[in-house]
């Protein structure tokens, strides 16, 4: 009898054990799961940061240049200059960027709209210690500059289109002065225009391409020396130039 008492609660032990043993792997199973699934909506969530920062950077096409926002509203909006004052010819002139001086031409036939624009705020000093903001490295190589807020966020006053005189290939040749503009936005652009210092080409958007008003003929070599050869400040692909970069004087005629 004692024998049997003593098979019977070794019986019930092993079972407790087993039991026991199958809780443990139940709650094991049960945890990976739900890691699983943590880290699967982890990931999710930096997959969605990672393509909405791609969007707001480079929607319109790879590389795309960021957009020139809505100025910030003001009481009286400034009017958009006349057209007309590009004449519809060739101005030249001086782009100095910090102490690197560019010789540029404006071509007010091909982009009336946006190099009258331009003329109006060279005359103005608008763009008299305003800073380039933006630089981009890798399959987009452009210098981005004409923002007064230095972030990418700021504008004359005014926004104006259509857009004119973009590339129908989508290639924008190394030298090329364009206006930056918001992605599927004809009608914002604005002061923001950009440098590209290496042939880039830039697909276009529903709104088009990117309006080329004109081109660096000289100059440009230094400019890659002095700041773009030095890359972005944080070493990334896209940001503010390792080398702030102010434009120091710009002068047309």
């Amino acid at each position: 009898m004692a024998a049997n008492d003593r098979q019977a609660r070794e019986e019930r032990a092993r079972l407790r054990t087993y039991q026991a043993r199958q809780e443990v792997h139940r709650r094991a199973v049960h945890r990976r799961r739900r890691d699983n699934v943590i880290a699967g909506v982890g990931l999710a969530v930096v997959l969605a940061l990672a393509v909405g920062a791609q969007l707001f950077y480079f929607n319109g096409g790879p590389g795309a240049p960021e957009a020139s926002p809505t100025p910030t509203p003001s009481a009286t909006p400034a009017a958009v200059p006349s057209a007309d004052l590009a004449e519809d010819r060739t101005w030249t002139g001086a782009l100095t960027l910090n102490d690197t001086a560019l010789s540029v031409e404006l071509d007010g036939a091909a982009a009336p709209q946006a190099v009258s624009s331009t003329i109006s705020l060279v005359e103005d000093g608008f763009y008299d210690g305003v800073s380039c903001h933006r630089l981009t490295t890798e399959g987009i190589f452009v210098l981005q500059c004409g923002d007064p807020n230095g972030d990418g966020t700021g504008g004359p006053g005014y926004n104006y289109g259509p857009i004119e005189n973009a590339p129908a290939d989508g290639v924008y040749p190394a030298g090329t002065i364009a206006m930056a503009r918001q992605p599927g936005n004809a009608e914002s652009q604005g002061s923001q225009f950009f440098i590209v210092y290496e042939d880039t080409t830039l697909p276009a958007d529903d709104a088009g391409g990117y309006t080329v008003i004109g081109r660096v003929t000289s100059g440009l070599d230094a400019l890659v020396a002095d700041v773009t050869d030095l890359g972005t400040s944080d070493g990334s692909t896209d940001g503010p130039p390792a080398q702030p970069v102010t434009i120091t004087g710009f002068s047309l005629e």
